[in-house]
């Protein structure tokens, strides 16, 4: 098997920028690094956990220009210039989410380690609906030629669910997270 010729370590390492909470931030990242790991090693940001490294769990699931994304398949490289929230950076002036809030009310979480991926996933559940966009079992009848619907989705317990189905809860708490989100929906 022939071996591939070295690469510099210099061509390796590039700048960014991103937005990350609102924050700006200029960082020299390894090109193969992916935005979970900038999170958790460069910025000391742990909310977004680190579960299959797959794209199979959600666990690490961020908003990426107001989009949910898993962000250990996201290069950093390929974001820059990208606004990023994490959980860290849901609260307002010391006050939670109202999905968050929803969380704690309906206990949606029992070991945590979901739960950030779950959240920033929930909310972009929330927009995505508010936008119109349809999901698998989204009435047929709603959705128009563009892919769109004629106006917001409603996030019964089956949309939800569906959206929701690329974050797993080892514990089971879907009952809860179901009820958070269909709430802070309405």
């Amino acid at each position: 098997m022939a071996r591939r010729p070295a690469v510099p370590e210099a061509a390796q390492r590039v700048e960014v920028s991103l937005r990350v909470n609102g924050e700006p931030r200029r960082l020299t990242v390894d090109t193969r690094s992916s935005v979970l790991d900038v999170l958790r090693e460069q910025l000391d940001l742990t909310g977004s956990k680190k579960g299959c490294d797959h794209g199979q769990c959600g666990a690490c699931t961020v908003l990426l220009d107001g989009r949910r994304v898993n962000s250990c398949l996201a290069l950093a490289v390929a974001h820059d210039g990208a606004e990023i929230t994490t959980v860290e950076g849901l609260a307002t002036d010391g006050e939670l989410h109202p999905l968050q809030t929803a969380f704690v009310a309906h206990d949606g979480f029992q070991c945590g380690y979901c739960t950030s991926g779950q959240i920033c996933s929930g909310i972009g559940v929330i927009e995505e609906a508010r936008r119109g966009w349809p999901s698998a079992v989204t009435e047929a009848s709603a959705a128009g030629s563009d892919g769109e619907t004629a106006g917001p989705v409603v996030l019964d317990g089956a949309e939800i669910r569906e959206r929701m189905s690329g974050n797993l809860c080892r514990c089971g708490a879907y009952p809860g997270i179901v009820a958070a989100i269909e709430e802070t929906a309405r």
